[in-house]
């Protein structure tokens, strides 16, 4: 018997254990890396609502991501920046107060993900300190400098798109397309991921893996 697992899926199987209520980071920086295959099957394929979506530009754009909006499968929005071309329809559904949106710097989002994937507990960021976005969060001043406190950000899944991987789950992105993947897969209780290639374990240089596979747990070649 062999020692590896094959975590290889078809869209509809990947995502059909997704309840409703769930949590799901949403990988993508622009238009770079967004795994819109995963999206657009959550969407056809499932009944899953009031979910929680974050993402770095609430999907900037994609139609997929959209869609799951649109169609009022989503409860909140969780993001740095949801104002990207494409975008007006979640600003309507926002001011209309169909979506709840939580907007935070970047810097923020990505190292509360960390903190999750890390196990680490809250911390304390200079970012924020002083303006509205610190109001009825704890501030402290140390050494005559404002910092504010963060919690770690976990989800249910992650929604991920990688160049390679092999069978058991090691992943190498392309370019910008790596972004807020290696946090997300670290941060999330189950990690989905689409790719462009799949190769047997082995094949893959160990330099050229960034995502581990012990942090991957469905794969889904596109």
């Amino acid at each position: 018997m062999s020692m590896f697992k094959n975590k290889e899926f078809d869209l509809a199987a990947a995502v059909a254990d997704i309840p409703s209520g769930a949590s799901i980071f949403v990988g993508g920086f622009g238009g770079s890396g967004i795994p819109a295959r995963l999206l657009q099957a959550l969407c056809e394929t499932t009944s899953a609502s009031d979910l929680t979506l974050i993402n770095n530009n609430a999907g900037a754009g994609d139609p997929s991501f959209n869609r799951l909006v649109d169609t009022g499968r989503v409860k909140r929005l969780v993001c740095s920046y949801p104002r990207m071309p494409g975008s007006g329809n979640i600003r309507k559904l926002v001011e209309e107060a169909q979506v709840i949106l939580e907007v935070m710097p970047q810097g923020t989002l990505v190292e509360r993900m960390r903190a999750a994937g890390a196990g680490l507990g809250p911390f304390f960021t200079p970012t924020g300190y002083g303006t509205a976005f610190a109001e009825g969060k704890e501030c402290r001043v140390v050494n005559g400098k404002g910092y504010v406190l963060e919690h770690p950000l976990a989800a249910d899944f992650a929604f991920v798109r990688a160049s390679v991987a092999d069978q058991v789950g090691n992943l190498v992105y392309r370019y910008a397309q790596r972004n807020f993947g290696p946090v997300m897969c670290m941060a999330a209780t189950v990690t989905l991921v689409e790719v462009e290639q799949l190769v047997a374990p082995g094949e893959l240089d160990p330099c050229q893996v960034v995502t581990p596979g012990i942090l991957v747990d469905r794969i889904v070649r596109i």
